[in-house]
């Protein structure tokens, strides 16, 4: 075997091969992102109930933090050490008043406290709206 074998050009050359949308002009051509950016408005289509129903069950499996605020307290850190087992700490609401429901900590209803099968529970009477909603 001569060098000269040894040294045969690729059959494949550089401007055989097929340029990349980045190596053409820089762009990349994406007509999907494209067609969904100039897609149909909600003004075009409105939502009907079951199209409305499904895309909520998406987010029914989101976790969210519920909490139940019954009254709050002030009081100093060494009151706060003197209390033990049985001690009662006075709230700031009375008996019967409607209670703070929380979700992600943002309040979003009252309530009362009720009896369930020995276990307590909520009933919701009042919605409170949003000042961020749209």
């Amino acid at each position: 075997m001569s060098d000269e074998e040894n040294t045969e050009t690729p059959t494949e050359t550089p401007e055989a091969e097929t340029p990349t949308p980045e190596a053409s002009d820089g762009n990349i051509d994406l007509p999907e992102f494209e067609e969904s950016a100039t897609g149909p408005s909600e003004a075009d289509h409105p939502i009907d109930s079951d199209q409305l129903e499904t895309e909520i069950s998406a987010i029914h499996d989101v976790p969210v933090q519920v909490s139940v605020v019954l009254g709050t307290s002030s009081m100093q850190v060494s009151q706060l050490l003197k209390l033990s087992r049985g001690a009662v700490i006075e709230l700031d609401r009375k008996v019967g008043e409607a209670i703070d429901i929380y979700v992600n900590n943002r309040l979003i209803a009252r309530g009362e406290v009720v009896v369930v099968e020995n276990h307590l529970g909520i009933t919701m009477t009042e919605i409170i709206k949003s000042e961020h909603a749209a």
